[in-house]
C-alpha cells in the first residue's frame, strides 16, 4: 500500500511541483491550498504532511500544534521561504519531523519524506516491540491484590527512586523489576540482574564492582562490574538478603556517593536505579546483625509487596489460560481447554512454590500428553507427582548434603589438609570450595 502525503501550501507552483514527482516516484499524493482545506483534508490517514508556515487564513505553526495533538503518528515537515532559525527550532520543539527552506529542491524534499517514513517503521517497530516485551513479562491477574501490586508498578515507574520488592519464591519478583524498567524512562538503557545469593561472598565485590587486572589472585583480565554495565539504566539486585555485611557495606557507599570503587583502583561514576528484591525477614536480620539498618532503609523507598498465590486464588483461571496458550504456540500445538472440574482442582491447591510452581505443573500436564481437554484426572496426577517431588526433595537434599560432607572431608584428609589441592582434586575453585564447606557446617583449618 502507497504510503500519503498531504502538501499544504497556497502557492499553486508548489503544489503542482511537488505533487507530480512525488505520485511518480509512489506516494498518493493530496493538496490544500489553506488552514480551512487542511483541516478538512486531514483525517489522519496520511503518514507525511508537508505544511507551510504561512497560510493566508492562519498560522502554519499552529495547525503543527493541532494536527500533532489530534494525529500524533503523522510525520509534519515544515516549509517557508521567510522564516529564521528560531522559527525553525521552535517548529521542530513542538513536533515537525524536519524544516525545509523555500526555494525547495526536489532532491532534499524526497529524502526528508524517505527519512520520515523510514523515522515513523522504526517507531512503529518500536511501539510494537515494546508491547512484545511487555506482554512476556506481563504480571496476570486481576485480583485486588494483583492490581495493587500494577498499580504501584507504574507508580514506580514514574520516578527513580530505590525500590525494594518482597515475595516469596515464585511470585515474580523480576517480573515487577523488569516491569518497573520497561515502564519507566530508563527503558532504552540497560536492565542488569545479579542473584546474591547464587554469586559467593569471595566474588560478589568483583561481579558488582568490577576490577582490574592482577587486582587479586586469578584476575587475569580486567572486568567491568554490574553497576558499570547497568549504567544510565537499572540494577536489579535478587535476594539481597544474601548479601554480606562487608559487600553490604561498599553498596551503600555507592549510593551515597555514586561512584563506585573498582577492586584493583581507581573509581567511576554512575547513574544506576537500584531495584532490590528478597524473600527473607530483613527486619529480622537487622535486629540479628546480619543486615545492615542505613542499607535497608537507602533500599526500602518504595516497597513493593507481591502476595501469594495461595492469597490470590481468583487469579489461577487467568495464570492456567496464559500460561496454556504460551506452551501451547511453544510447541505449535493447538489450542486446548481445561474443563470446569479440572479448574477446581487447580484451584484446590496451595501452591506453596507460587506462580512459578503453577507454570511447572501446568507444563508438567501438557508436555508428553496429546489432548485438547485437560480433564481433572490430568491435574490430580501432575499434581500428585509435584507433591511426591516436595515430599522427597528435603529427604534427597539432606542425603545429598551428608555424602557431600563425607567426600569432602575424606579428600581434605587424603591430601593433608591442603586446601588448594582439595579445591584441584574435586574440580572446584578454592573459594567455591569454602564456600561449599561453610553452607555444609564444615570448619576449615586457618592455617591451610
Amino acid at each position: 500500500m502507497s504510503k500519503r502525503i498531504l502538501i499544504v501550501d497556497d502557492e499553486p507552483n508548489i503544489l503542482k511541483s511537488l505533487s507530480g514527482p512525488l505520485g511518480r516516484e509512489g506516494y498518493t499524493v493530496e493538496t490544500a491550498a489553506d488552514f480551512a482545506d487542511a483541516v478538512g483534508a486531514n483525517d489522519g490517514s496520511f503518514d507525511v504532511l508537508l505544511l507551510d508556515v504561512w497560510l493566508p487564513d492562519g498560522d502554519g505553526v499552529k495547525l503543527l500544534q493541532q494536527f500533532k495533538k489530534d494525529y500524533p503518528d503523522q510525520a509534519i515537515i515544515m516549509m517557508s521561504g521567510h522564516s529564521t532559525i528560531g522559527t525553525a527550532v521552535s517548529a521542530v520543539k513542538l513536533g515537525a519531523f524536519d524544516f525545509l527552506e523555500k526555494p525547495l529542491s526536489l532532491e532534499k524534499v524526497l529524502v526528508t519524506i524517505e527519512n520520515a517514513i523510514h523515522f515513523l517503521s522504526l517507531k512503529k517497530e518500536n511501539v510494537e516491540l515494546r508491547k512484545a516485551v511487555e506482554k512476556k513479562y506481563e504480571l496476570i491477574g486481576a485480583s485486588d491484590a494483583i492490581r495493587d501490586v500494577q498499580s504501584r508498578i507504574q507508580s514506580a515507574a514514574t520516578s527513580n527512586a530505590r525500590i525494594l520488592i518482597r515475595g516469596e519464591s515464585g511470585t515474580g519478583k523480576e517480573i515487577v523489576a523488569r516491569l518497573i524498567h520497561i515502564k519507566s524512562n530508563r527503558s532504552r538503557m540497560p536492565f542488569v540482574a545479579i542473584n546474591c545469593a547464587a554469586v559467593p561472598d569471595e566474588l560478589i565485590e568483583s561481579e558488582l564492582f568490577g576490577h582490574r587486572k592482577g587486582a587479586f589472585t586469578g584476575a587475569v583480565n580486567a572486568r567491568v562490574g554490574r553497576f558499570e554495565k547497568a549504567d544510565g539504566g537499572t540494577l536489579f539486585l535478587d535476594e539481597i538478603g544474601d548479601m554480606n555485611l562487608r559487600t553490604q557495606a561498599k553498596l551503600l557507599r555507592v549510593i551515597e556517593d555514586g561512584e563506585v570503587e573498582i577492586l584493583g583502583g581507581g573509581s567511576v561514576s554512575v547513574d544506576v536505579r537500584i531495584i532490590s528484591a528478597t524473600n527473607r525477614n530483613l527486619e529480622g536480620m537487622i535486629a540479628d546483625e546480619k543486615f545492615r539498618e542505613d542499607l535497608f532503609f537507602r533500599l526500602n523507598v518504595y516497597p513493593i509487596d507481591i502476595p501469594p498465590l495461595r492469597f490470590r486464588k481468583d487469579d489461577i483461571p487467568l495464570l492456567v489460560e496464559h500460561f496454556v496458550s504460551n506452551i501451547c504456540s511453544e510447541y505449535g500445538r493447538k489450542d486446548i481447554n481445561t474443563s470446569k472440574d479440572a479448574m477446581k482442582s487447580l484451584m484446590k491447591f496451595d501452591y506453596p512454590g507460587n506462580v512459578r510452581e503453577l507454570a511447572n505443573l501446568v507444563e508438567r500436564i501438557l508436555i508428553g500428553n496429546d489432548f485438547s481437554n485437560i480433564s481433572a484426572d490430568d491435574v490430580k496426577d501432575a499434581q500428585g507427582a509435584s507433591i511426591r517431588i516436595r515430599s522427597t526433595s528435603t529427604k534427597l537434599k539432606e542425603a545429598t548434603e551428608e555424602f557431600e560432607s563425607e567426600f569432602i572431608q575424606r579428600v581434605i584428609k587424603e591430601v593433608g589438609g591442603n586446601m588448594t589441592d582439595a579445591a584441584a582434586r574435586l574440580g572446584l575453585e578454592r573459594s567455591h570450595l569454602y564456600k561449599k564447606m561453610s553452607a555444609l557446617g564444615l570448619k576449615r583449618d586457618q592455617n591451610h
